[in-house]
């Protein structure tokens, strides 16, 4: 279930108003509605946490990441830990080794379970607007693949990696910006092979600042 969709049904099963909600979150209606609508997406995390401890629900089940949704409030908090914010991520380098940590973020502990790990990488330039904005924070999941159409952070010549959207192919794959300035990448399978392209990641939450509100 996507975030907006489950903002809406935790609202309702607790019997708010789009109103009522964003009063006690201290927002507009409008905003309330944005997020149901799914037009926003890269929500505050102190705003999930609030979320989260007025619907009795863990942070990652307010993001839709996950089903399971007990929490005690009487608890101050889900348990959470911390991850790395690198300045750069190059391939064949594990995570652990690089040394160039420029901040760090907090994620909840459950999203570790079945052995995932997760970094996070500061966004540099605008070639991914209007998603993700030059310094905004993403929070990336460790994988060698990734779905058609998901956000990774790819490495090409085995150089530092960039984050674009990934499309699959027959026999091409393509890396794109969300900015219409930028051109596509686009590589032919054996081109993937021999440069070679390496997937590092899936993109799974945005943090930075609410664009527009």
């Amino acid at each position: 279930m996507k975030m907006g969709d489950r903002i809406r049904q935790m609202r309702i099963d607790a019997g708010m108003t789009q109103e009522e909600l964003a009063e006690k979150l201290g927002l507009q209606k409008s905003a309330i509605a944005k997020y149901e609508n799914g037009r926003v997406e890269n929500i505050k995390r102190s705003t999930i946490q609030k979320m989260a401890e007025l619907f009795d629900r863990t942070p990652s089940y307010v993001m839709g990441f996950t089903d399971t949704s007990d929490y005690n409030s009487d608890n101050s908090s889900a348990p959470i830990v911390r991850i790395p914010v690198l300045g750069y991520v190059a391939a064949g380098i594990p995570i652990e080794e690089i040394e160039d940590v420029v901040d760090w973020e907090e994620i909840p502990k459950d999203w570790l379970r079945g052995g995932k790990k997760y970094f996070a990488l500061r966004i540099r330039g605008d070639s991914m607007e209007p998603r993700m904005y030059d310094g905004d924070v993403v929070i990336v999941e460790k994988q060698d693949d990734a779905e058609t159409g998901e956000y990774v952070i790819a490495a090409i010549n085995g150089d530092h990696a960039t984050c674009k959207r990934l499309m699959k192919y027959n026999d091409s794959i393509a890396l794109l910006s969300l900015n219409s300035k930028y051109d596509p990448m686009i590589f032919t399978n054996e081109e993937v092979m021999e440069k070679p392209i390496t997937i590092l990641g899936v993109v799974r939450e945005i943090r930075g600042k609410m664009k527009g509100m």
